[in-house]
């Protein structure tokens, strides 16, 4: 309901209020409540229109929201290509490339050593490419520290 209280514990706020405040000064105390937040959301907005007055026109579509670390991480890194990511995301295509090993896997019906031959898959040897090589019996894949 309100802030993740349940009926019965509104009920129970209330019946404690009655009876620590009594019946005739409740009205008076939920009038002050109400005015007091009133002039709050009345202070804050007035504070936030003189805040994007000074800020200026460029800042005209600023929201207060943004400054949130969450939102503004999600906004301005995430959502927006500033960085280039989406390009990367799409650049990599991870199909293709479990499709190529599977293919060298299935033509030597046994592990192979993939390295890069063309298709931008993991270079060995120092960084040349070289061609895929079949594995000797109770050699072990090639391990790379830097993946891990």
């Amino acid at each position: 309901m309100f802030f993740d209280i349940g009926p019965l514990e509104l009920v129970a706020i209330v019946l404690l209020a009655v009876i620590i405040f009594g019946p005739d000064k409740l009205p008076k105390l939920v009038q002050d409540v109400s005015r007091m937040i009133r002039k709050l959301r009345e202070f804050s907005d007035n504070a936030r229109e003189d805040i994007r007055k000074e800020l200026g026109p460029e800042f005209k579509d600023f929201e207060f929201e943004d400054l949130n670390p969450k939102t503004f991480v999600r906004k301005n890194l995430l959502d927006s290509d500033s960085l280039g990511l989406k390009e990367i995301r799409n650049s990599f295509d991870l199909k293709a490339e479990m499709a190529a090993v599977t293919e060298a896997t299935r033509e030597t019906g046994r592990l192979v050593r993939y390295t890069a031959d063309g298709r931008g898959a993991a270079r060995s040897g120092g960084g040349v490419p070289r061609k895929q090589e079949p594995l000797q019996p109770g050699e072990r894949p090639p391990f790379d520290d830097d993946a891990t």
